[in-house]
């Protein structure tokens, strides 16, 4: 090789390569006071790479946006750390450029191998193998919020690219499932043509926003969030570095309204809050702000916490664009399991974190004690189903029962023509899987009610039903050890053919560690695993007792492991009735809960008879 070598001989990956290495070592001699290498004084724009101490080259592209994750994979060697697999595909293949190379593969029929699997989900496409030989298209629907034109293209997409019928997730958002490999690019079309961009929907990025579902139409709130969800989403889709995170993210916004948004369990909460006018003063003026919370990962076990910090609305977006930004900067690149937010706090504390964004963003944060502000407790936990009056007098919105999520793509058609014909046009995901229709008249509401019993859904729920999550399961994902939707199901109907409760208890049924149904903030949360019965491997499920959110924050407890299937309704008939016969003037399950020992809880269920 001679002794300077033309960088324009590299590769782009090898470009890429060696000028995240060079901007790397940049920052690891910044850090200990020594001149950086990457430009020479009076250098054109480009960075130059020293090769073997004595080459020397000239890259010739402008820095990009995407160059602040280069530089933290970069440092991250530099200081002597091994990138994990997924970073270092990232680095080798930008997955924001792959639309030809997924073009190529649907036009020959084929689905990704190695980590182009992995990379592919950045597009919104997850080939879910081996639990389905085809893949998974997660959309993003900032603030859950559609319209039923949208809601009717999405089925009549499915019915020619998918498996006709449509998901909803617990981030008030919706997926496609069953796509065959040469229908890859259909579907990417088709969304784009019904203005739904799934771009950064998987893999490791910010994904879908959320807020409070009844944003504009609650009386109680404080302030509507979905404008601010969809703020967030468009500023996402329109900055590249936005998509060079270390591992998924989660941001949400909450009104104070009646349906939680379960902004504790992202890694940045919105949660509004009011400065009354006797907590008021020239610093602090009275009105509605939002408290930001920080770290939230329930898979985890962490709730999202109060950072001190109080942000005015039109605060949020840029706070919430540096902090992703430091995230990039910090997060842990080598070990997948320790890449969220949560352990950069863990390692960092909030102030040395807060002092980073406030560097982000050039000014300082307005720091606000607890006692200054009022959080408001509004929940209603049926809110998400049934009849309900809005803020707009004569005007009601309906909750519709999905059985655990799911419609078909007929009944998505009948969803999409009340909403046109009765409501107001809009279709509202909530982090309870199901859906809203809005803007219906008292006077017909009976009109309504048939018309959805017609379709083979339901508006009224058992308190059961109404708190019922489950994820994919076995059925859709690689992951999962239990058909977790079949068996939601199974235990809904088993539970409410036996007790009549007058508050709901929320059953989350998760079918593995990653805890996409959130199990350990249910009053009741499954995990699937596989129990061992003889010679055989078996579906089965760790039972946690006594998890909730917002005001009844807690994280449950795993009273109960490794319990084969046919034992856990039986298990859980013992549970509700020990809850029953002993709680305390009327106690929640998540009260009565938290007052048992675990020996106590073991006691109780086992003095029940079998079911």
């Amino acid at each position: 090789m001679d002794e300077k070598t033309n960088f324009t001989s590299f590769s782009e990956a090898q470009k890429q390569y060696l000028s995240g290495v060079a901007m790397g070592a940049d920052v690891a001699r910044t850090v200990a006071g020594l001149p950086v290498l990457s430009k020479a004084p009076g250098a054109a724009n480009g960075s130059v790479v020293r090769i073997g101490g004595a080459a020397e080259a000239t890259a010739p592209r402008a820095a990009g946006p995407e160059d602040l994750a280069l530089q933290a994979q970069a440092a991250t060697e530099a200081a002597g750390g091994k990138l994990s697999k997924e970073e270092q595909a990232k680095r080798d293949k930008n997955p924001l450029d792959m639309w030809d190379e997924i073009q190529a593969r649907a036009d020959a029929g084929e689905f990704p191998k190695g980590t182009d699997v992995f990379l592919t989900k950045q597009q919104g496409l997850f080939y879910v193998a081996p639990a389905q030989d085809s893949y998974m298209c997660r959309m993003r629907i900032p603030g859950g919020l559609l319209y039923s034109w949208q809601f009717e293209g999405l089925a009549d997409l499915s019915d020619r690219s998918a498996g006709g019928f449509v998901d909803c997730t617990t981030r008030g958002n919706l997926q496609f499932r069953e796509i065959p490999a040469d229908q890859a690019m259909e579907i990417l079309y088709g969304l784009r043509e019904l203005d739904i961009v799934p771009l950064g929907s998987g893999a490791d990025n910010i994904r879908n926003c959320t807020a409070s579902a009844l944003s504009g139409i609650d009386s109680l709130e404080l302030i509507e969030t979905i404008p601010l969800a969809k703020r967030m989403h468009h500023y996402i889709l329109n900055h590249r570095e936005m998509y060079g995170l270390p591992r998924k993210f989660n941001i949400a916004f909450d009104g104070g309204g009646r349906i939680s948004a379960l902004d504790d369990t992202n890694d940045i909460g919105f949660h509004a809050v009011e400065v009354t006018a006797d907590q008021a003063d020239d610093a602090l003026p009275a009105g509605v702000y939002f408290q930001l919370t920080l770290g939230g990962i329930t898979g985890h076990q962490d709730f999202a916490r109060y950072t001190g910090v109080l942000l005015r609305p039109e605060e949020c977006i840029a706070v919430a664009a540096a902090i992703v930004r430091v995230f990039i900067v910090a997060g842990n690149r080598t070990d997948r399991k320790l890449a969220r937010l949560k352990y950069v706090l863990d390692d960092w504390g909030f102030d040395k974190f807060l002092e980073e964004v406030e560097q982000r963003l050039g000014k300082p944060l307005r720091r606000v004690s607890s006692d200054r502000f009022v959080v408001p407790d509004n929940e209603d936990r049926l809110a998400h189903i049934g009849f309900h009056p809005q803020a707009q007098e004569g005007l009601y919105y309906v909750g519709l029962v999905l059985p655990v999520g799911r419609v078909t793509s007929q009944q998505a058609r009948g969803i999409a023509a009340l909403a046109k014909r009765f409501g107001n046009g809009q279709i509202r995901a909530t982090v309870w899987q199901n859906l809203l229709l809005p803007g219906i008249q008292e006077a017909d509401i009976p009109a309504v009610k048939a018309a959805i019993q017609d379709l083979g859904l339901g508006y009224q729920a058992s308190s059961f039903q109404a708190g019922l999550i489950a994820c994919t399961g076995s059925a859709g994902c690689k992951f999962a050890n239990a058909p977790t939707k079949q068996h939601a199901m199974e235990i809904a109907d088993s539970l409410q053919a036996a007790f009549d409760l007058e508050q709901p208890i929320n059953i989350h049924v998760t079918g593995c560690h990653n805890s996409c149904a959130q199990h350990y903030i249910g009053d009741i949360g499954l995990q699937g695993c596989k129990v061992e019965q003889g010679e055989d491997m078996v579906d089965g499920y760790h039972v946690h007792l006594g998890g909730g959110w917002g005001s009844r924050q807690a994280i449950g407890r795993r009273l109960f492991e490794s319990v084969a299937w046919p034992d856990v309704l039986p298990l859980l008939h013992a549970i509700l009735r020990a809850y029953l016969e002993h709680r305390q003037d009327q106690q929640s399950f998540v009260e009565f809960a938290a007052t048992q020992s675990d020996q106590q809880w073991t006691a109780l269920t086992l003095s029940k008879p079998v079911d």
